[in-house]
C-alpha cells in the first residue's frame, strides 16, 4: 500500500484564512474516520456555479469551526464519492455536505441549503 497524502489548503476567502483538507482516495477518508470523531465532508463540483456558491459558504464556516472540514472534489474522486453514498445510504448530490459523528452520517444537505448558518446549526445539534 502506498503512502497516504492528505492535501491541506490555506487560503484567504472574503478576507479570512480558511484551512481545508482535500481528499481523493478511500484510504484518506478511512484515516479521517479513524482519527476524527466528528467532521464535515463536502462533495464539491469544480464546474458547477451552485457548488461554487455552496463552497464559499463552507469556506466561511470552516474559518472558525472547531469541527474539521474536508472537501471531496467529485471530478477528481467520483468512485470515492459513490462509495460514500452507497456505504452510508445517502443519495449522492453535488454540492452536498455530510456531517459524520463516528462512523455515522448524522446530517446532510445539498445545493442552496448549504449556508454558513445551516452548517453552524448542524454542528451544534
Amino acid at each position: 500500500m502506498g503512502a497516504i497524502v492528505l492535501h491541506h489548503f490555506l487560503f484567504t476567502e472574503r478576507g479570512i484564512s480558511v484551512s481545508i483538507q482535500v481528499i481523493r482516495e478511500e484510504e484518506e477518508f478511512q484515516k479521517i474516520l479513524s482519527e476524527t470523531s466528528k467532521f464535515l465532508l463536502m462533495k464539491h463540483s469544480l464546474t458547477c456555479p451552485i457548488s461554487g456558491a455552496a463552497k464559499a459558504e463552507y469556506d466561511a464556516f470552516s474559518a472558525y469551526s472547531s469541527v474539521p472540514c474536508v472537501v471531496l472534489n467529485v471530478q477528481e474522486a467520483r468512485s470515492l464519492s459513490n462509495k460514500i453514498a452507497e456505504d452510508y445510504g445517502v443519495k449522492h448530490e453535488s454540492p452536498q455536505v455530510l456531517l459524520f459523528d463516528g462512523d455515522n452520517v448524522i446530517w446532510n444537505d445539498s445545493h442552496g441549503a448549504i449556508t454558513e448558518n445551516s452548517l453552524n446549526t448542524a454542528v451544534k445539534s
